[in-house]
């Protein structure tokens, strides 16, 4: 059949490959298979669940032909701030590519800071480095994360004071 009105063919076309049990539905397990790094690693499952959610009108777990052809978009962006920030065009982001990163988006973190992101999130290796899907899931838990923050940071000081209890509604609000 033809593209529904408007999706991108390309984006219908790939839908119905991704589509693996003809449901008209993408679920995390079928996005996971259609997405690779410049490594060739599938997308991790945090990742793909972050931007289902993200995509996912009717809080069913899966997106429809619309929402897949939305995150393709958002992909393609995020992709193309990647690489942006890939100065060595590795098809990865190191530690200083990843402060630049950072400084270049508006965020004042630490080399620490930095340093714990790459240990939690990078490949095991004498030289560890971001690959695209784990880009994009640190700056989406970023972003959600600073705004939590902003909307108790009132007087745009830098610093709040919250309880135990508020900040773990932050997180769980936020993050799950």
């Amino acid at each position: 059949g033809n593209a529904p009105p408007g999706v991108d063919p390309e984006a219908f076309s790939w839908f119905q490959a991704v589509d693996a049990d003809h449901s008209g539905y993408i679920s995390v397990k079928e996005l996971k298979q259609a997405l690779v790094n410049s490594n060739w690693s599938t997308f991790n499952d945090e990742t793909c669940l972050l931007m289902i959610n993200m995509f996912d009108k009717t809080r069913s777990g899966r997106i429809d032909v619309y929402g897949f052809s939305a995150l393709l978009r958002f992909i393609q962006q995020w992709k193309s701030l990647f690489q942006q920030y890939d100065r060595d065009q590795s098809g990865s982001i190191s530690f200083n590519e990843l402060q630049q990163a950072f400084s270049q988006m508006g965020y004042n973190l630490s080399p620490q800071f930095s340093q714990l992101l790459l240990a939690r999130y990078a490949q095991r290796s004498s030289n560890p480095s971001i690959q695209l899907d784990r880009f994009i899931q640190i700056c989406m838990q970023l972003q959600s994360t600073t705004d939590a923050f902003r909307e108790k940071d009132t007087g745009l000081v830098g610093n709040v004071r919250l309880s135990y209890e508020d900040f773990l509604t932050m997180v769980v609000t936020r993050m799950m």
